[in-house]
């Protein structure tokens, strides 16, 4: 079998690595697993383009490695692909490649991959924007963007830059108050938070990981706006694994979702880690079984 990975060039593990020899990382783990790959190393803004090729290409395996971000920016072109698509996770919290069973070392989630199997994921939509896991405001837009921010000032060490941005966030974020319509005409509510995340099927356990990639729902997660301690409390029950029960955080489903702030202000909204400014009503829907791609089926959680 033979792949053809397109990276994202400006992904940090490519940059620590350095390019030639990430490259030659990947072609060694795959030869090492049984199969063969070349690599194509893409500028973010080409990757659409260039994935888009190597799934017109049937002598190939089209497969796109880089983080949540960049599987976010590329999921147009997984829409109409009319096969699997291969995930190598570069990022660092990596959500979707983590639920794809795609964990462990470069070389450990190439083994994975050539093993792996075809799966059918749901896929979300805010007003036409498209995300594969994650969408949110308040905390959690600010963040992705602190993220950004000390990604920059700290490129020796992701797991320092992650830490700052954690921090700061939790010092900064102010509450929003959001009404929340489910859809189903009785369940509107009005709530002051100092986050609401919305997420493509349930999460569960310590580590935040879908069971189902396709169970056809959205799970909304609130975070009570309590200032400082609360959000440190949240924090805390998110680590240990107690989240589920936090009184801080809590949580519903239903297959469709409409967030409106009440200031009627452009604010911040999270789309799988990238940030952008929307305005008015934002209408989550759920497009079922949208896209197909490869996941390691035994390691699934």
């Amino acid at each position: 079998m033979h792949h053809t990975v397109i990276v994202n060039a400006r992904a940090g593990t490519v940059l620590e690595a350095g390019a030639d020899a990430f490259e030659a990382r990947i072609m060694a783990a795959f030869a090492a697993a049984g199969c063969s790959a070349s690599v194509r190393m893409v500028h973010p803004r080409e990757l659409d383009d260039a994935l888009a090729l190597v799934v017109e290409d049937r002598g190939t395996i089209p497969v796109i490695a880089g983080g949540d971000g960049t599987l976010n920016g590329v999921l147009p072109v997984l829409m109409h692909a009319d096969r699997p698509v291969g995930v190598l996770p570069l990022g660092t919290v990596n959500v979707l490649g983590r639920d794809l069973g795609l964990t462990g070392t470069l070389e450990e989630q190439i083994a994975a991959l050539c093993s792996g199997q075809p799966l059918s994921l749901d896929v979300g939509s805010v007003n036409d924007r498209l995300f594969h896991s994650l969408s949110g405001m308040g905390f959690f837009s600010l963040m992705a963007r602190e993220r950004e921010y000390a990604r920059r000032r700290f490129p020796f060490s992701r797991a320092i830059a992650f830490l700052v941005a954690a921090t700061r966030s939790i010092l900064f974020t102010r509450s929003i108050t959001v009404a929340i319509d489910m859809g189903r005409g009785d369940e509107r509510r009005l709530v002051e938070a100092d986050a609401v995340l919305v997420t493509v099927n349930a999460f569960e356990g310590s580590e935040w990981r879908r069971p189902r990639l396709d169970g056809g729902v959205f799970e909304v997660h609130i975070l009570n706006a309590g200032g400082l301690y609360s959000r440190c409390k949240a924090a805390l029950s998110v680590v240990s694994g107690h989240w589920r029960t936090s009184p801080n955080l809590i949580s519903f489903t239903g297959s469709q979702v409409t967030l409106t702030r009440r200031d009627k202000r452009r604010g911040h909204i999270t789309f799988d880690g990238e940030v952008e400014r929307k305005a008015g009503p934002l209408v989550y829907r759920l497009l079922p079984r949208a896209i197909r791609l490869i996941a390691a089926r035994d390691r699934l959680v």
